[in-house]
């Protein structure tokens, strides 16, 4: 939309989620073109030039379009297998499925994803993609093309896996990379699709896939490409006990102190999960400003155990939410993750204390914004930031009774996505997509998931 045009949002309660926490019970957003041009308390002026659009938004709240910080598209095509296995055996058991995908499968796969957690109000998505069997196809353009045409904010982790079962790894050895080959293929990506500007639509990080699947050269020379070509890293930590000790007996340490030893703790890092850490290792993370991808679903899903993550928050530790890969996270979006974020954490040490509904929805908007290094231009409702927001319906049976909107939309179910905007732009309306054909989505990913169970099923 033109800069000059405007969309008028009122009638609505607001969360702002900036950093006083501003709230309205009722107000109004502008837009104006791809960025927030004012919000405020009250209807929005009548004198307003260039309104293309008036949105009455009685009974809905508003906030900024959900952040996914954690994902494996290609997943989607594997879900529901290996249901009763820790993560070590999951990944033996998938592997050699995972092994077999093309660049079809992955088209397929990242459309189900991305379509999943677009119409459950996730505006900025990101995909972890770290398997690229020989001959496959070009999988990093075939992810990136489905967001584009989802209309979706996206950061592709570029990943890459060195360490195979010949090494001592996990994954087959034909499904690796060599050293130089994952470098150069992660450059090739980076130049060809990275875009550093304000409103970029497409990123890309540099993100070796863990410390059991890469080696450490590859791990050290990542993150120094990453830093040369100016891009984000990313990577999994301390998921499991298994990889506290897998890592104390290959390298004589912990997953924390292996990790700032190749170079991988820092503002521009991310990790996924992060279950296992001790005081020593938060306090690393905060001192660094390394962020967090916590994924309570598929932590819980493989039995990883509890993130400890109000002591992250307490010692300033960036953190954002994940869905993971959807072979550990069925749902596939992200709402879910609101309400488990803070559920599960109340299981842990501190219990009723842990988290409350306000700072569920910070770790899904502005939490995630920080850790993919966008938040001046988004996670939070600000004049002048991306028009990135979600229109919840919470008039309904299922929220009506509730007061308070947030607690509404963090403790309640799922709520109804009336509108999502991306840079100013309409992607879903009344929950359904407006980029996409969901029935066409749903076939394909059917199709793609039977095609590779039977080819796996030959191999």
């Amino acid at each position: 939309m033109a800069a000059d045009r405007r969309i008028v949002i009122e009638n609505c309660a607001i969360a702002t989620v900036d950093a006083n926490d501003t709230e309205y019970a009722s107000g109004h957003v502008v837009l104006a073109g791809h960025r927030i041009e004012s919000l405020g308390a009250g209807r929005a002026p009548e004198d307003l030039e260039n309104v293309v659009r008036r949105i009455d938004a009685s009974g809905h709240l508003v906030t900024p379009g959900l952040i996914n910080t954690h994902h494996h598209f290609y997943q989607w095509i594997t879900r529901g297998l290996a249901t009763d296995h820790n993560l070590f055996d999951w990944l033996v058991a998938l592997y050699p499925v995972w092994a077999r995908i093309d660049e079809p499968m992955v088209r397929a796969a990242a459309q189900g994803s991305l379509a999943m957690m677009a119409r459950g109000g996730v505006t900025t998505a990101m995909d972890h993609h770290y398997v690229f069997p020989h001959g496959s196809g070009d999988l990093s353009g075939a992810i990136i093309g489905a967001a584009r045409d989802m209309g979706v904010r996206f950061t592709l982790a570029r990943g890459s896996m060195d360490r195979s079962e010949k090494d001592g790894g996990l994954p087959p050895d034909f499904a690796v990379e060599t050293l130089d080959g994952a470098l150069a293929a992660t450059e090739e990506t980076v130049r060809e699709h990275h875009d550093s500007s304000f409103d970029a639509m497409t990123q890309v990080a540099v993100a070796p896939c863990s410390p059991f699947s890469v080696s450490t050269e590859l791990l050290r020379d990542g993150a120094q490409l990453a830093r040369r070509l100016g891009v984000r890293l990313h990577t999994h930590g301390s998921e499991t006990v298994e990889e506290e000790k897998f890592c104390h007996e290959l390298f004589g340490m912990g997953p924390t102190d292996y990790f700032e030893s190749t170079g991988w703790l820092g503002e521009d890092v991310w990790m996924a999960h992060c279950v296992h850490m001790n005081d020593s290792d938060i306090a690393a993370f905060a001192r660094s400003g390394t962020g967090v991808a916590h994924c309570p679903s598929s932590n819980a899903r493989l039995a990883a155990g509890i993130a400890r993550v109000p002591d992250m928050l307490a010692a300033g530790v960036p953190v954002g939410l994940g869905v993971d890969g959807t072979a550990s996270n069925e749902s596939g979006e992200l709402h879910t993750e609101l309400r488990n974020a803070l559920l599960i954490n109340r299981l842990g040490a501190h219990r009723e204390r842990a988290l409350n509904a306000r700072q569920a929805l910070r770790l899904g908007t502005y939490g995630g914004a920080q850790v993919l290094g966008r938040a001046s231009e988004t996670g939070s409702l600000e004049p002048g930031k991306l028009a990135d927001l979600v229109l919840w319906k919470l008039d309904t049976l299922a929220h009506a009774s509730i007061a308070d909107p947030v607690t509404a939309l963090v403790f309640g179910a799922a709520a109804p996505v009336t509108a999502s905007f991306v840079n100013g732009r309409q992607i879903v309306e009344d929950g359904r997509l407006l980029t996409a054909d969901e029935d066409a989505i749903a076939r394909a990913t059917r199709d793609e998931a039977q095609r590779l169970a039977r080819i796996a099923a030959q191999g």
